[in-house]
């Protein structure tokens, strides 16, 4: 069982896994020793620096959870080390909730999709936020890569676990920028084909020797 489980799987997780007939899937009845927080891999470190966004989930002191989403420019989540994210957090509509939630209970869920690949990744960490003067050598280096905007935080996310998740149900969509790499070729052959076109027409009004269309 992986620290994710470990986490995940609380007692009535548990039994309901059990009620749905799936308690020993992937051995998760098997409760190997903790091992402490699992190290990021290259794996994950490049899948997260080649996204652009993330929802980032909290809990308030009710006990009520709260997701926001965190978007910018693909690599504005800084992979530190292996064991930490960081990133500039910029003014939004100044509601708070997520920077009060962390400083009432640091444990957050980031969840990290990929819908061009299908491709998802969820994690479990503890999460700071404070003025970008706290840190002025980390706000150099995330200010590197950014989401525009007034800086107000540097938030950091120490990573206690992570899971791949599977692509079912993952609908595929692509970004703008992703739309116009993909369409590159066929718009190059479209040039070349109006081009050719164009230099045919040239030719056929050369023929004719008028340069007008051609008689009905």
């Amino acid at each position: 069982m992986s620290r994710y489980d470990r986490i995940a799987y609380t007692p009535s997780v548990l039994r309901a896994q059990e009620e749905m007939g799936s308690a020993t899937a992937a051995g998760r009845r098997l409760r190997a020793p903790d091992g402490g927080p699992e190290p990021l891999t290259g794996a994950e470190a490049g899948f997260i620096g080649g996204l652009d966004g993330f929802l980032f989930a909290s809990v308030g002191e009710t006990g009520w959870p709260y997701i926001q989403f965190r978007g910018g420019p693909p690599g504005f989540v800084h992979v530190l080390d292996a064991h930490t994210l960081g990133y500039l957090d910029v003014r939004g509509n100044r509601q708070y909730i997520t920077t009060g939630n962390v400083r009432g209970d640091d444990r957050v869920a980031l969840f990290f999709i990929d819908h061009a690949r299908r491709t998802r990744l969820k994690l479990f960490g503890r999460a700071t936020a404070v003025p970008p003067g706290a840190d002025p050598a980390l706000a150099e280096r995330l200010d590197s890569t950014r989401t525009d905007g007034t800086v107000e935080q540097l938030v950091t996310i120490r990573v206690e676990a992570f899971a791949w998740n599977c692509p079912n149900h993952i609908t595929p969509r692509f970004s703008q920028e992703e739309l116009s790499d993909a369409l590159a070729p066929v718009r190059g052959r479209l040039a070349a084909l109006e081009d050719e076109n164009a230099a045919l027409r040239a030719e056929l009004a050369a023929l004719r020797g008028d340069g007008g269309p051609p008689a009905p």
